[in-house]
């Protein structure tokens, strides 16, 4: 839930700004996502626009515009600082793609990657948004999750609550074909100084390659991995 400054007319601007970055949308959709009245949405699209904020596709829908990512990459992020060093280090081990995700709401967020120099690969993008009802990522960022998000998601998973135990008991989970057919996995918890998880680190590649349960491969190396990031931290 998204917190309240108190000033009006910033939090129906920042209202804006995220029911956009959801997906791209019309006046009568942004009106809907954020209980807006017609004309106060639209007064308001209209600015962050002006400040490219926002910015229009083709069919005149607001898409997030160019001047937040200009905004965001003036904001150091520690945890991505040490996933510079740790991320291609890890990549050189397994030889497969490697991946840091946060978590945002009901979704995992690609926030880093790497992808292997060679053979088949599982691209995933950064900035890529994935549900959090599959794939070994999705796993370590629920079983950590408040227990209203892990029922929330759980009614529409792959995998079961015993499965959310087992990760937090061995502390990594696996996937193979969840997310992607032909596609394994493998992820570990990322904590903070404070002990909180705040991110996934993966391992990503095909199931010919990794094998169905890539655990007993990667699994030392990729928490080895999530540690040194949490030491970073």
């Amino acid at each position: 839930m998204r917190q309240h400054s108190g000033i009006g007319v910033l939090d129906k601007a920042v209202a804006v700004l995220y029911a956009v970055a959801e997906r791209p949308c019309g006046l009568n959709d942004l009106c809907d996502r954020t209980g807006l009245p017609r004309a106060t949405a639209h007064r308001l699209a209209v600015g962050l626009e002006t400040h490219r904020l926002l910015a229009r596709n083709g069919d005149g829908t607001w898409r997030p515009g160019p001047a937040l990512g200009e905004l965001a990459a003036g904001a150091a992020d520690p945890l991505l600082e040490a996933a510079s060093s740790i991320l291609p280090r890890l990549r050189e081990i397994t030889g497969e793609s490697v991946q840091l995700y946060y978590r945002d709401g009901s979704e995992r967020v690609c926030v880093a990657a790497l992808e292997p120099p060679a053979g088949l690969r599982d691209t995933v993008p950064i900035g890529s948004r994935l549900p959090l009802t599959a794939g070994s990522a999705a796993k370590v960022l629920v079983a950590f999750a408040d227990s209203d998000l892990q029922r929330s998601v759980l009614a529409d998973a792959a995998y079961t609550e015993r499965t959310l135990a087992d990760v937090r008991k061995r502390g990594w989970a696996q996937s193979a074909g969840e997310r992607a057919a032909g596609v394994a996995s493998i992820s570990a918890p990322v904590r903070d100084q404070h002990g909180t998880v705040v991110a996934a680190i993966s391992v990503s590649g095909p199931i010919d390659r990794m094998g169905r349960r890539p655990g007993a491969r990667w699994a030392a190396d990729l928490v080895a991995a999530a540690d040194a990031l949490h030491r970073r931290l």
